[in-house]
């Protein structure tokens, strides 16, 4: 299979690879993941027990209050931060977020280029915050 290209904003420059972690329902901010681990720990989240670290994180956008760019800024401070991120519509909590963890990403992805729906977990991905481009190349 051919890898697939998907475009929207780069916002935080630099190029990573890395595998993919997709939470199609996002992941509570306050107390969603520990920090320390980067274990999700949402009760109700299909990703629960996965760790963010050192994985492309794609998301659809933040869930629950502003505390979530606090969480996952912590995780850069702890060394439980992914590798880059993908989010399908942006907001002010993942705005805050993707600046405090400093990691190439990619936001706002037209309709029929959602990252939540194209990428599956283990595809590798390639993140390029300069051009606004994801490669995805599918996992084993």
């Amino acid at each position: 299979m051919e890898d697939q290209v998907i475009k929207g904003r780069g916002v935080i420059s630099g190029r990573v690879e890395g595998v993919a972690l997709v939470c199609p329902a996002s992941i509570t901010g306050w107390g969603g993941i520990d920090p320390i681990t980067g274990i999700i720990k949402d009760y109700d989240n299909p990703n629960r027990g996965e760790s963010i670290k050192g994985k492309i994180l794609v998301l659809p956008g933040s869930k629950g209050s502003n505390g979530w760019s606090c969480y996952f800024s912590i995780t850069r401070v702890s060394g439980a931060n992914p590798k880059g991120m993908l989010i399908t519509n942006v907001d002010a909590s993942c705005a805050v977020a993707v600046v405090g963890l400093g990691v190439p990403a990619i936001v706002d992805f037209p309709r029929g280029s959602d990252p939540c729906l194209l990428i599956h977990d283990g595809d590798v991905v390639v993140v390029d915050g300069d051009t606004g481009i994801a490669i995805i190349t599918c996992g084993s």
